[in-house]
């Protein structure tokens, strides 16, 4: 299995639609990237002052190749656009893969 974390920068004042976030933006790409090998994914807030993030989603593929094909699914233009509905900040990613 492989990891990617997905972050969002910012602090108290940065806009960010948590309700759709959770309801919405989680579901969504459970749904688009479920068929090229998602595992699981979730995300939660940071609390205190959350080192300069907001959001922090965590998404696990059965392996790099599923995460690659799920990323240049068609479907991920779907996903991003949808970020833009959430905040303003780009999120980032970063990979984590195991001993």
């Amino acid at each position: 299995m492989i990891t990617m974390l997905v972050t969002y920068a910012g602090d108290e004042k940065t806009p960010f639609d948590r309700d759709h976030w959770i309801n919405l933006h989680l579901p969504l790409f459970r749904e688009s990237w479920g068929r090229y090998g998602l595992v699981s994914a979730g995300g939660f807030f940071p609390q205190g002052d959350g080192a300069g993030l907001i959001a922090v989603g965590i998404v696990n593929f059965r392996d790099e190749a599923a995460m690659e094909a799920a990323l240049r699914s068609p479907e991920t233009a779907q996903v991003m656009a949808d970020v833009d509905i959430v905040t303003a900040v780009k999120p980032q990613r970063n990979i984590v893969k195991p001993l």
